[in-house]
């Protein structure tokens, strides 16, 4: 079985570009070569758009290849499969990594105990709850990677299978 997904890097240094793309072949499989573009929302960076199929999972792996380097802003999607919710990925630096599961029509689904685990938070340390939800929503990501993904608007998109 095969899922589809997209891996957006939205801002990297030149001399990452090289080092991502080796990351990402290594877990596809087969070579990888981004049409990197510069990234106006950080002038000196770069910025990419990948479509891949792949086998479920593979979200996951090539989140977990990128997310020790610093100097990347980055998302990645995963189509839903028979037995398995979507997903997605989003790194910044200053926050690291986010995981949400995604519906069918691409909405983030939280679980129940994850939504029990923040209320009981919330209440415990006095907090806001309404902070803790958007925690959870992953809205923290979003305004950090917005300006990045509309400075994306219209760029170059690849397609790249997998070698299953």
């Amino acid at each position: 079985m095969t899922v589809r997904g997209v891996f957006y890097v939205h801002s990297a240094p030149p001399a990452l570009c090289p080092h991502i793309e080796w990351a990402v072949a290594g877990v596809l499989g087969v070579p990888v070569k981004l049409p990197w573009t510069d990234q106006p929302a950080a002038p000196g960076s770069q910025r990419a758009e990948l479509c891949w199929e792949a086998r479920p999972g593979t979200a996951a792996a090539i989140a977990s290849s990128l997310r020790a380097w610093k100097l990347a802003r980055f998302e990645v999607t995963e189509d839903a499969a028979p037995g398995a919710d979507g997903v997605r990925y989003s790194f910044t630096p200053s926050l690291g990594v986010f995981t949400a599961a995604l519906g069918a029509s691409g909405d983030i689904m939280v679980p129940e105990d994850r939504l029990r685990h923040v209320m009981a938070g919330a209440a415990a340390r006095g907090g806001s709850l309404e902070t803790e939800l958007e925690r959870l929503l992953g809205t923290p990501w979003d305004h950090e990677l917005e300006p990045f993904r509309r400075a994306g608007d219209g760029a170059p998109v690849r397609w790249l299978h997998a070698a299953v």
